[in-house]
């Protein structure tokens, strides 16, 4: 009996670190910059404050910069982690930072929101 729960205990920590392992980072850094998968720049806003859990662009703040959504599934891991939104959606954050795009970023690489209002800043990666 307690070599089958052992086993059991081994198997279920292998199942954990394959989870964790097809789980990757949302984003990678493209010239320095923090990028989704499909060239998309990454933001931070000002307003947010880290390690909160939560975002201060909500509403029209949010068409404007669209969060880096998460699914429901996602977990964070090392610098990564998830907020929870207003609305119940899930948003990725690195270094407790929420993360967004800018809509009139039109191109993979475009970094067109640096600085915008003095609040929004590129995620350096």
């Amino acid at each position: 009996m307690i070599k089958a729960s052992g086993i059991a205990a081994v198997l279920a920590v292998a199942a954990l670190a394959a989870a964790a392992a097809s789980n990757p980072a949302p984003a990678a850094s493209s010239n320095g910059v923090l990028a989704t998968p499909a060239g998309a720049t990454l933001y931070t806003f000002d307003k947010d404050t880290a390690g909160s859990g939560k975002s201060a662009c909500n509403g029209p703040c949010a068409t404007n910069w669209p969060p880096l959504a998460a699914q429901a599934a996602d977990t964070g891991s090392g610098d990564w982690s998830i907020v929870t939104r207003d609305d119940g959606s899930k948003q990725w954050a690195y270094k407790g930072w929420p993360l967004y795009t800018f809509a009139r970023d039109a191109r993979p690489g475009d970094t067109t929101g640096d600085g915008k209002g003095n609040v929004w800043h590129l995620v350096k990666g």
